[in-house]
C-alpha cells in the first residue's frame, strides 16, 4: 500500500475514533514520546511556540482523556471530522514522513445545535515502521485565532 493511502486510513480511523467517543482508544494512534498541540494559523506561520492544548507523551494524552470522563465538566457535545486527503510533504531520518491534512470538524450540542467549531489543517509527522502508522507529531494549525472556550474535546 503506498504511504498517501496509509496515511489516509489512518486519519479516517482517527477521526472515527473522535467521532464516536471512543476516547479512551485515542491515544493509541500515537508514538510513545509525541507532540499533540493545537494552535492557531497566526501562531504558527510566525513560528510562535504559544497553543491551545499540549502533550509531549502518549501518557499526557492518557491523562487529558482520564480527565474528560472523570474531572472536567463541559457541556455534552460530539464532533463529526471531514477530512481532506493528505499531501505527503517529505520522509525524514528514520523514514518518518510529514504530511499535511485539511479539517473540517462540525460540533454537535445535546439540544441539537450543530455549528462548524474548527477549520484548519494537521501538520503531521508518522512512523511508518510499525503494524501501522503513527503519530509521533501532529500539530492541529486552525485557521481562525478565535477557538471556542469549550474545546474539551481533541480536533
Amino acid at each position: 500500500m503506498d504511504t498517501e493511502t496509509l496515511i489516509a486510513r489512518a486519519q479516517a480511523a482517527h477521526a472515527r475514533c473522535i467521532d464516536n467517543n471512543t476516547l479512551e482508544d485515542w491515544p493509541e494512534f500515537f508514538t510513545e514520546k509525541c507532540l499533540y498541540k493545537i494552535t492557531t494559523l497566526e501562531n504558527f506561520t510566525l513560528g510562535l511556540p504559544a497553543g491551545l492544548m499540549h502533550a509531549f507523551s502518549r501518557a499526557m494524552l492518557i491523562d487529558r482523556i482520564t480527565a474528560l470522563r472523570q474531572a472536567n465538566i463541559y457541556e455534552k457535545q460530539l464532533y463529526r471530522h471531514i477530512v481532506g486527503l493528505p499531501a505527503v510533504l517529505g520522509t525524514e531520518a528514520g523514514g518518518l514522513v510529514r504530511s499535511e491534512t485539511s479539517f473540517l470538524v462540525v460540533r454537535v450540542l445535546r439540544e441539537g445545535q450543530t455549528d462548524i467549531f474548527a477549520t484548519g489543517r494537521y501538520m503531521d509527522l508518522w512512523e511508518l515502521s510499525g503494524e501501522r502508522p503513527l503519530l509521533a507529531e501532529r500539530v492541529v494549525v486552525c485557521d481562525s485565532s478565535r477557538i471556542d472556550t469549550q474545546l474539551a474535546l481533541p480536533l
